[in-house]
């Protein structure tokens, strides 16, 4: 299975029933979460409700504990009873760890300790991963730390390590990379200047946890029209030319035709 969902996935409590059927339509793909979000008190209930959920499959992603937590076993095999096939494993921190699922799941890796962005590398190579995720909370409280921004409000050094680190290893192994939510739904504007920058460094999607987010995501990843304009011009332009040329003063080699590909691509 590939990653094959639209760029804004919004992550919806498995304990609240209620918004399941909202949440999707405002989303691209929701993921539906038995891990944090849910108390663990509720977590009973909340793998009851995804067993119930009436949702088209192709459009849900199930967020499971991690795979050392007592929780874990109980989310797989709640699964069994579902049509839902991707699941995203909360805390992966090494590829032995998803030999729980067998071919039927098409898994999305989320390293989001030390140990998991370390590994990602050997993450990334799992044949039944599709997708890798960062997370900066939870990187920077395995660290000790106790914020993964700083005063200005841009992520520190070692959050960017990270999300740099799982976006490379997903793409040297043909996987697609997820960027981390950004929890300040009052930011805007750096909801919209990190999205942005997503798109351009080559994330498939951003996570979201408000649907007031989404708008901001999707605008973020659909390219202007001056961009589509001239990626499929120079595209065109390609097709009866040999080698590297030169387009409206640019020289085009094959590097610049496969982020023009790209470009059209997120507009087909």
């Amino acid at each position: 299975m590939t990653f094959e969902l639209g760029p804004a996935l919004l992550f919806c409590p498995a304990d609240r029933p209620e918004r399941f059927h909202k949440a999707l339509e405002r989303a691209d793909a929701i993921i539906l979460d038995l891990e944090d979000a849910v108390l663990p008190e509720a977590k009973a209930a909340a793998r009851a409700n995804v067993i119930a959920a009436d949702l088209d499959p192709d459009r849900v992603i199930v967020r499971v504990n991690a795979p050392d937590s007592a929780a874990f076993p109980e989310d797989v095999e709640s699964l069994a009873s579902t049509d839902f096939r991707m699941i995203m494993v909360a805390k992966t921190e090494s590829a032995e760890s998803l030999a729980a699922f067998d071919e039927r799941y098409s898994l999305i890796a989320l390293c989001e300790t030390a140990r998991g962005v370390h590994a990602a590398d050997r993450i990334a190579a799992h044949p039944r991963v599709t997708a890798m995720m960062w997370g900066a909370e939870d990187l920077v409280a395995s660290l000790g730390g106790t914020s993964s921004r700083n005063a200005e409000g841009g992520y520190r050094d070692i959050a960017r390590y990270a999300r740099a680190r799982v976006l490379l290893e997903a793409g040297a192994h043909g996987k697609a990379a997820i960027d981390a939510v950004h929890i300040d739904l009052d930011d805007t504007e750096g909801l919209q200047r990190e999205a942005m920058d997503a798109a351009a460094s080559g994330f498939r999607a951003t996570a979201c946890i408000h649907p007031s987010q989404v708008a901001a995501i999707r605008a973020a990843y659909r390219p202007d029209d001056d961009s589509v304009a001239w990626a499929r011009a120079v595209l065109a332009a390609a097709e009866t030319e040999r080698g590297v040329f030169r387009f409206e003063g640019r020289m085009i080699d094959e590097p610049v035709l496969r982020h023009a590909r790209s470009v059209v691509a997120r507009v087909s």
